[in-house]
């Protein structure tokens, strides 16, 4: 297998803004106070749960650990599955259609520090589970939903 950094613009680079499959990794955080980490997106400004872009070699579960790294600092170990989210298409700024599939995880901290990078994330915050922003697309709508009721092993 070829070890392609980033993917997505290789992939871009040959279908421009047609709609593909892409697969997504991510997790609901909590903190002792069990309030649930969000991240406000560089991207749209709004808000959503930590995760990102799976890279050709990876699986679900290192995707999730490696992107709420990458845009929280934080080091997490994931407990479980909550669900498969599928059937969601998303377009985005500059003209690209995807639809998205997206592993959330239930995740814990093990160490790190909230860091924000001013880019991909501009702020972190863990809000209380009853008060949360409207949450940037459906698909994390439905992961939280989920998670919420106890639902795991969902596939949408």
């Amino acid at each position: 297998m070829t070890n392609r950094p980033n993917y997505i613009a290789w992939i871009r680079e040959r279908v421009g803004h047609e709609l593909i499959f892409l697969n997504f990794a991510g997790g609901i955080i909590c903190n002792e106070d069990e309030e649930v980490l969000l991240q406000r997106r560089g991207d749209s400004g709004a808000w959503g749960f930590p995760g990102g872009a799976m890279e050709l070699g990876e699986s679900a579960e290192e995707t999730a650990i490696r992107e709420i790294y990458e845009e929280t600092g934080l080091i997490v170990k994931v407990e479980r599955l909550i669900g498969v989210y599928t059937k969601y298409v998303h377009h985005y700024p500059g003209g690209d259609q995807a639809q998205s599939i997206m592993f959330f995880f239930q995740c814990t901290p093990v160490s790190g520090e909230l860091v924000t990078d001013g880019d991909e994330t501009l702020e972190l915050k863990f809000f209380p589970k009853n008060e949360l922003p409207q949450l940037f697309v459906k698909q994390h709508e439905d992961a939280y939903n989920d998670w919420r009721s106890g639902e795991f092993g969902v596939c949408r």
